[in-house]
């Protein structure tokens, strides 16, 4: 398939291929691993079928070509659970809500759970707001969401390192 056309589509494959791995790694490094495994999966088969056509003239088993690109899918998404599961790391969870009673008293309770948790005042569209910066162990993302879930807007980042502060359950 060395025609004009052919060599068009190898091409525009490798386009394809390598603009869907990128999406592929940003959704990795967003935690959204099986979006990401699916994604994978797709990427695998152009790259594969524009690679059996640059070397064997277009010769390929469908059924290795699943096996193929299930495996990198599956490899994907075991791989971020790894990295989740052995890579210690830290987060920064930020809250931004409306000010009131109910705020100091998440915030009490955050601390008391052992998370250091900073409040800066703040000014939004309609009135004064409340910040809390709350930087916690990765693996315990999910419980501080738990304990702020429905204040306001709340965002979570990753934080390269960590030198002092506060974190009474570290080590636990």
């Amino acid at each position: 398939m060395t025609t004009i056309l052919g060599l068009f589509f190898i091409f525009f494959a490798r386009i394809a291929d390598v603009s869907i791995g990128t999406m592929r790694i940003l959704l990795l490094v967003r935690g959204m691993r099986l979006k990401a495994a699916m994604i994978g999966f797709c990427e695998v088969c152009i790259y594969m079928i524009a690679l059996s056509i640059v070397l064997g003239g277009g010769q390929l088993s469908m059924i290795e070509l699943v096996f193929y690109a299930g495996g990198f899918a599956a490899g994907n998404y075991i791989g971020s659970m790894l990295e989740e599961k052995m890579l210690s790391g830290y987060a920064l969870v930020e809250v931004i809500a409306e000010s009131s009673p109910l705020i100091a008293e998440k915030v009490e309770n955050l601390r008391e759970a052992g998370y250091g948790t900073t409040v800066l005042q703040g000014e939004g569209k309609y009135g004064k707001r409340m910040i809390l910066k709350i930087v916690c162990e990765r693996k315990k993302i999910n419980i501080v969401l738990n304990m702020v879930k429905g204040l306001g807007f709340i965002y979570i980042s990753d934080v390269k390192s960590v030198t002092g502060g506060f974190f009474a359950n570290k080590g636990k």
